[in-house]
């Protein structure tokens, strides 16, 4: 048996009951196969693969918080340190009932390479928590995230471990744990990203991830002789990344017609208005369903369904695994050109493999959604440096940092043998720089 698929089987065997995990390491692994083989037995005997694979430090703990009624609560935080090869350990905080240690897990590995990707010196880490946000008053959320911040503040710092927002976790929470942060410590550190432009954060921010999605996906549409001008779009979920993805997609020229979130979704055929997506989501917080009172002509449906609006390109923005083999074939059917994941992990790797096998343009998430992490980077920057910079400086280097990353997961997938698949364009590009730390630094 190859050492990748000795590896692969080690994971799956001692890490029970963590499917994502499970899907992201075989995911990775499989598309190394051509550059271990280079060097296996030297790898084999380092035991690169298993160092790879193991996080440095995983940490998992309680949060007691107390609701508005008096009632106490107890939820379970996470942090898992994955890999700092590179530099200080980088990934969000997720707070979200679907949270467990392999969700984390899956998240702070994928973290890895996406961060290597960026070119920056961050390494890889994810964390977060099994608290739902959804429906909590803003004292509750106070509540917990100060009381999670008490603990997780023992294992992170502005050159050790630097999280940053995710699913559940927005401006309001990075603020509340930056407070208790700075509280405990009685320091004020670049320890958080996603801050508020008062103390600290950095403009493009909110905008990164769902630009810098369209910025890679531009640029490989112009590599291949074309361009978002003119192209219809389905986009979903209705979150962060979607709202910013639907936003510069449509100053691009592109027309994008549906957004979605857990409970439904919407079909405008003349363009979804950012606007009114934005009032809802951001200012009531509130249901897409809200939705038909500004866009009396719009559909809403409940469930899920996107995927079978016929479209030029399509960008799953939601969550992970949310795209499967189905709905690929559906998209396909109709016509889909190219597909580039907003989300992390949202394609099934049966709908992965589905599209590279038709040949429609693949853009896995470790490449086309890194331009959140990257602009939180550029946010530790300033943070480090005591600088601010304009909206225009931020996004002018996000923009070349989604490039650069294009130009060099297809120049990897090149090398290799794959031309045209990212998906092992990404793993390997990123992995190549990872490993050429690892293997200076020792066996540590």
């Amino acid at each position: 048996m190859s050492y990748v698929d000795d590896v692969i089987e080690e994971v799956i065997r001692e890490n029970p009951n963590e499917p994502e995990f499970h899907q992201a390491v075989r995911e990775v692994l499989d598309s190394l196969r051509p550059v271990i083989a280079e060097n296996e037995e030297k790898y084999r005997r380092d035991a690169l693969l298993e160092r790879l694979v193991n996080p440095e430090r995983q940490i998992k703990f309680r949060v007691p918080w107390i609701d508005d009624n008096g009632q106490a609560h107890v939820n379970t935080g996470y942090r898992v340190q994955f890999n700092s090869a590179i530099g200080p350990y980088k990934g969000g905080l997720r707070l979200h009932p679907s949270v467990n240690l392999g969700i984390i897990k899956f998240l702070g590995f994928e973290q890895i390479f996406k961060n290597s990707l960026t070119g920056l010196p961050i390494g890889g880490g994810k964390g977060g928590s099994d608290f739902d946000p959804k429906g909590k008053s803003d004292r509750e959320i106070m509540s917990f995230c100060q009381n999670f911040m008490s603990e997780l503040c023992k294992y992170i710092g502005a050159d050790t471990d630097v999280p940053a927002g995710d699913i559940g976790v927005g401006a309001r929470e990075i603020g509340y744990m930056f407070g208790e942060y700075k509280k405990i410590r009685g320091m004020f550190a670049g320890v958080l990203t996603g801050k508020g432009v008062p103390f600290g954060g950095s403009l493009a921010r909110t905008e990164a991830t769902g630009y810098g999605l369209l910025y890679i996906t531009e640029e490989m549409l112009k590599c291949h002789g074309t361009s978002m001008e003119g192209k219809t779009v389905v986009v979903s979920g209705a979150g962060n990344v979607a709202i910013y993805a639907i936003e510069k997609a449509q100053q691009m020229g592109a027309k994008v017609v549906t957004c979605s979130d857990s409970s439904g979704w919407i079909y405008d055929p003349n363009g979804i208005d950012v606007a009114v997506l934005k009032q809802i989501k951001e200012v009531e917080r509130k249901r897409l369903t809200e939705y038909l009172k500004y866009r009396p002509d719009a559909q809403y449906r409940e469930g899920r369904g996107v995927w079978q609006i016929p479209c030029d390109v399509a960008l799953p923005c939601a969550t992970q695994n949310e795209l499967t083999l189905d709905d690929a074939k559906q998209l396909v059917a109709n016509g889909v050109y190219a597909v580039a994941e907003g989300a992390n992990m949202p394609s099934t790797a049966q709908a992965v493999d589905y599209f590279l096998e038709q040949g429609i343009l693949f853009l896995p998430a470790k490449a086309s959604n890194a331009g959140g992490v990257a602009t939180s980077a550029l946010e530790m920057s300033q943070n480090s440096e005591r600088l601010h910079w304009t909206f225009e400086e931020v996004d002018h280097k996000l923009r070349e940092i989604m490039v650069d990353i294009y130009h060099n997961i297809d120049e990897a997938a090149k090398q290799y043998g794959k031309e045209g698949n990212y998906v092992d364009g990404a793993n390997i590009a990123g992995f190549l720089k990872v490993m050429n730390a690892m293997n200076a630094q020792g066996i540590v």
